[in-house]
């Protein structure tokens, strides 16, 4: 019972217990879609369908596999994503320490702020190309703006966050407002900086993605659009959403472990 007891509660159960239950899931609904007749065709292949799609050496446009066509397309969706996750992360953290600075910066940022993240992507993009006027440049710019607004806020709120106990020793030992700053306060704030970067590195990809399929050109939401309309196999959307997934959960993990490294204070507060 202790050893069973032990299991349960490990972190890992869960994530076991989900992957299965999903998986499951899936598969029963593959079945349910296979002895269905539907038009066009069936649209939810079973798992090792797609696995078999993956390690599959046959060409689908004379000269690549389906994989090779997804991590091709998948190289210059990630990378402009890329950059402007790491652009607007930069933005937003400059504006959240100018207006925890200043009272007057946040009166007129924060509005506009709001208003921007209310602007639904789709809408977006075509304003964002006639600025830029370059394909590539448009989707970098609202892989920023997405990324600016959750790490701005939350950088902010950990600003805010902030005893006012702490600041009011800084000062008894007469502390500069630069010395507040780096001792005190931008540490305190990192943990909410990382929460920002957590939920902007998902929304960063997806955008990208969601854009491709607008534009055209090179990138995971051409070759989305293109799999969709029966220009190719099926199983080349389906390796999309996985590697999507992947990508999603990745980012989530690899930001997770740089905020243990450099916030190990707040990992032991926690425990």
């Amino acid at each position: 019972m202790k050893v069973l007891k032990r299991i349960i509660n490990s972190k890992y159960f869960m994530v076991v217990l989900w992957t299965v239950l999903i998986v499951t899931i899936w598969e029963i609904f593959a079945f349910i879609v296979q002895y269905t007749k539907r038009t066009p065709v069936n649209v939810l292949p079973h798992l090792s369908g797609i696995l078999e799609s993956i390690l599959s050496t046959k060409t689908i446009n004379g000269s690549q596999t389906a994989l090779q066509m997804v991590l091709v397309n998948a190289g210059a969706t990630l990378s402009r994503a890329g950059i402007g996750f790491l652009i607007g992360t930069a933005l937003g953290f400059v504006l959240a320490l100018l207006m925890n600075l200043s009272g007057t910066v946040e009166k007129v940022a924060f509005p506009y702020l709001m208003l921007i993240q209310m602007i639904p992507v789709l809408g977006m993009a075509p304003i964002i190309l006639a600025l830029t006027g370059d394909i590539g440049t448009s989707r970098t710019v609202i892989a920023a703006i997405l990324t600016f607004y959750p790490v701005a806020t939350n950088t902010l709120a950990g600003f805010k966050g902030v005893q006012k106990e702490k600041h009011e020793l800084m000062y008894s030992y007469a502390a500069s407002k630069f010395q507040v700053y780096v001792k005190t306060l931008i540490p305190a704030c990192l943990p909410s900086f990382f929460t920002g970067m957590k939920i902007a590195a998902p929304m960063a990809v997806t955008a990208s993605i969601l854009v491709d399929t607008l534009q055209g050109g090179i990138g995971l939401g051409c070759l989305l659009s293109q799999s969709l309309k029966g220009a190719m196999t099926r199983y080349v959307f389906w390796q999309i959403v996985l590697l999507s997934a992947i990508v999603g959960i990745l980012s989530f993990v690899l930001i997770g472990a740089i905020e243990k490294k450099v916030c190990p204070y707040n990992q032991k507060t926690k425990g």
